[in-house]
């Protein structure tokens, strides 16, 4: 199976108005959405739309209505002209652990029969569980990895970074037994923010899972905590804090 558990560190360097910096373990599944009853079915502490230790609920991503998600990310691809016709999606997030959830930011990653890597979408969720997709693409064409694609920040994310006049720079390594996620915070044209995210492939097996989630705990809940005591390091460091927005009527930015 392509399917996978990847274990590794989240780290944020802030360098305006106060510097700030943080790194922590986390984890993550990588599942291709092609695998997920045959990973139930082999799996005894994974489930799929079930409770469980660790699951993947399909109301919790896509269309947030229980429905499938290969199917809605496939329309939504084909709106900027993408086929994913024999491709695979690989869907990159934290799971359900033990029934809690909370997402910061999952990756879908789409590739075409000839399994040519298509488009990346950046699925964001904030603390109000407001959210908002970026598509990044090359109009249909293969999606370079070395490539440096760019967002206009179209959603509130954090009181103390401002939704104006913010462009967002990714840069992605091709997910194999490593994955590495680079995300830049350009703020009136100077950069603010780096977040990376550095991951090592494990094989997805009932140990695996055991021993992380045993090792890392609930990783929704232990993010949501840690979330909140770097807000608190901000507040302390007097950086600005800019009022909660609604999420854009369009749910994806193309």
């Amino acid at each position: 199976m392509r399917s996978c558990l990847y274990t590794g560190w989240v780290a944020h360097e802030r360098t305006r108005p106060a510097h700030n910096t943080f790194r922590y373990p986390v984890y993550y599944l990588g599942l291709d959405l092609d695998e997920l009853d045959a990973l139930e079915a082999t799996l005894r502490w994974f489930s799929h739309n079930g409770a469980n230790l660790v699951s993947l609920w399909d109301r919790d991503h896509g269309a947030r209505d229980g429905s499938p998600l290969r199917p809605w990310i496939e329309r939504l691809v084909a709106r900027a002209g993408i086929d994913l016709t024999g491709g695979r999606v690989m869907l990159l997030t934290f799971p359900r652990v033990l029934g809690a959830r909370f997402y910061p930011v999952s990756f879908w990653y789409c590739f075409g029969a000839d399994d040519s890597p298509l488009a990346v979408l950046a699925e964001v969720h904030n603390t109000y569980r407001d959210r908002h997709n970026y598509l990044l693409h090359n109009c249909g064409r293969p999606f370079r990895w070395d490539s440096r694609p760019t967002a206009t920040k179209a959603f509130y994310v954090s009181p103390f970074i401002q939704r104006e006049d913010v462009t967002y720079e990714f840069a992605f390594t091709e997910p194999g037994d490593e994955l590495a996620v680079t995300l830049r915070d350009i703020v009136a044209g100077q950069q603010m923010l780096v977040s990376a995210l550095t991951l090592r492939a494990k094989e997805l097996t009932d140990t695996a899972l055991l021993r992380t989630v045993l090792r890392h705990g609930p990783i929704s809940v232990v993010a949501l905590l840690r979330i909140h005591w770097q807000a608190i390091r901000l507040a302390l460091k007097r950086v600005p804090v800019h009022p909660h927005t609604p999420p854009p009527s369009e749910e994806t930015s193309l």
